[in-house]
């Protein structure tokens, strides 16, 4: 027998896991609704993703090198000097990446199908095969006939908004709510973005997160969040960022409009059944940052090397059990990691005086070296005792001054 697998979506996580199923020889589905889609996002990628998941120079539109935090009162502090000439982060289009991945795992052997499932359907008995019922769309736009796919496994890609969740019971999850408009400004103002992005804290631009303007091939990518709760104030928060860096933007067109939800915390089931949950629609993201590219294509190619590993390559169809071990993997290496950021949101992301003190400790050098490293390639790279020791009295004074140890806090 070979093992089938059926993966939903055709974003970083979905291409991720088909590539490395393909390459195991497993007969692989990748269903993606859109195939010209331009998801909503910062587009920000460690420099680790570059090299880990091997993509080319011209998958980054920008190298960034400096950054610019901007408290809620316009203080600005520089940050990137502890940057090695060769470290950046890259700023890119998902229209590009995810095209580029995509395609790339289609070439390795994974069946790449345009449509959108409506519909899983579960198996009666735990030797029978999974029912995907889509709707196939055609080249030119149309939509087509209703089909159904048969498979062993499903991998579910599919975003915040997962019908692959909804159909095992995974559990619901908060969200918060990106809103993001891509602004071409003129090529003098351009040229300040270079190689340079801007994070913006403050209740004007989010009462619970922060505001970007994020440099992208020809245009800038100016935006914010914030929780669900506070979804009817988003264009009034948005007006607050484009406000803010009014004068860096000036002259600007804005060329698209978009927004998007995004998970504040994992699924409670990310595995049910011969069903695994994978980026987005698992809950990836991380507090603080927001960050979810890196995270989803790492999660899916976890969870794809873990079935490649215990199906012995296909020959043998793995259990729930055997996929759990793939969570089980995810949370010993990056739990710690989800727990500091969260802690971090919670704690300077509550108030214009915690953020003006968030700012503040940015621009030491110590922390910023730490943040970086940790950033760039995912590992918390541990300071010198000294230096370890100056970052904690930093943060503890910080967070005094910003009034985040009040005793009638409660987090």
């Amino acid at each position: 027998m070979t093992l089938r697998v059926a993966v939903v979506g055709g974003g970083p996580a979905g291409s991720s896991a088909a590539e490395t199923l393909a390459k195991a020889g497993i007969e692989t589905y990748l269903l993606e609704r859109k195939l010209d889609n331009a998801k909503p996002c910062g587009g920000a990628i460690p420099l680790c993703m570059v090299d880990e998941f091997d993509l080319p120079p011209e998958i980054i539109d920008r190298r960034v090198r400096k950054m610019k935090m901007i408290s809620p009162s316009n203080i600005e502090v520089n940050i990137g000097s502890t940057l090695k000439p060769d470290e950046y982060i890259g700023m890119c289009r998902r229209e590009v990446l995810d095209g580029f991945l995509r395609d790339r795992a289609a070439k390795l052997g994974a069946k790449l199908i345009n449509g959108t499932m409506y519909k899983l359907e579960l198996p009666q008995a735990d030797s029978d095969p999974y029912t995907l019922h889509y709707t196939e769309h055609r080249p030119d736009g149309l939509v087509g006939d209703d089909r159904t796919l048969q498979v062993d496994l499903v991998i579910g890609a599919d975003g915040a908004n997962s019908r692959v969740a909804k159909a095992i019971d995974a559990g619901g999850y908060n969200y918060a709510i990106a809103f993001q408009e891509r602004i071409r400004i003129p090529d003098d103002k351009m040229a300040y973005y270079e190689d340079l992005a801007e994070m913006y804290v403050g209740n004007d631009v989010s009462p619970d997160f922060y505001a970007w303007v994020f440099p992208k091939y020809d245009h800038v990518a100016v935006g914010t969040g914030t929780m669900r709760v506070n979804q009817a104030k988003i264009k009034s928060l948005q007006a607050g960022i484009r406000k803010r860096a009014a004068k860096r933007i000036e002259g600007g067109e804005i060329i698209k409009v978009e927004a998007h939800p995004i998970p504040e915390h994992p699924r409670p089931r990310r595995v049910v059944g011969r069903v695994a949950l994978v980026g987005d629609a698992a809950g990836t993201v991380t507090k603080s940052s927001g960050e979810g590219i890196y995270f989803a294509a790492k999660s899916a190619r976890m969870c794809a090397e873990t079935i490649v590993a215990l199906s012995q390559a296909g020959q043998r169809i793995p259990t729930e059990a055997d996929l759990k071990t793939y969570i089980k993997r995810w949370d010993k290496e990056y739990g710690t990691t989800y727990l500091v950021l969260d802690i971090l949101q919670r704690v300077f992301y509550r108030t214009d005086a915690t953020r003006e003190a968030f700012v503040e400790m940015c621009a030491d050098i110590d922390v910023q070296k730490l943040t970086f490293d940790s950033y760039l390639y995912k590992t918390v790279v541990p300071a010198n005792p000294l230096a370890q020791l100056k970052i904690t009295a930093k943060t503890v004074g910080s967070l005094l001054r910003g009034s985040a140890l009040s005793p009638t806090r409660t987090w």
